[in-house]
């Protein structure tokens, strides 16, 4: 039988994930720390956002903080997301079938 250390990220007393290592744990943790401060910010923002809107858009800003940072800085060459271009087709096929399917429904 094999022993097996795993270290598990709670929040508000629910599992959020699973690590083998105690700096991708730690790591983890502090990216949730930060979308829950970001998530402050924006409750403050003027732009009319849904709770869980304001929740993803803090976990992403929060993944990508790096490239924010730069951002902030001033920094022109920012490396684009690697989930952006699958992200973006996607987006584009929806938009595609929701015109489809009003046009359809004009009819």
């Amino acid at each position: 039988m094999a022993v097996v250390v795993k270290y598990v990220v709670e929040r508000n007393g629910v599992e959020r994930m699973t690590f083998t290592t105690k700096k991708e744990a730690d790591a983890y943790d502090k990216m949730l720390d930060i979308a829950e401060s970001l998530e402050i910010m924006l409750e403050k923002v003027d732009v009319p956002l849904s709770e869980q809107q304001i929740e993803s858009l803090a976990l992403e800003i929060a993944k990508s903080k790096d490239d924010f940072i730069n951002v902030l800085k001033g920094a022109k060459d920012v490396a684009p997301a690697k989930a952006a271009p699958a992200k973006t087709k996607k987006t584009a096929e929806n938009v595609a079938d929701i015109k489809a399917s009003t046009d359809k429904a004009a009819s």
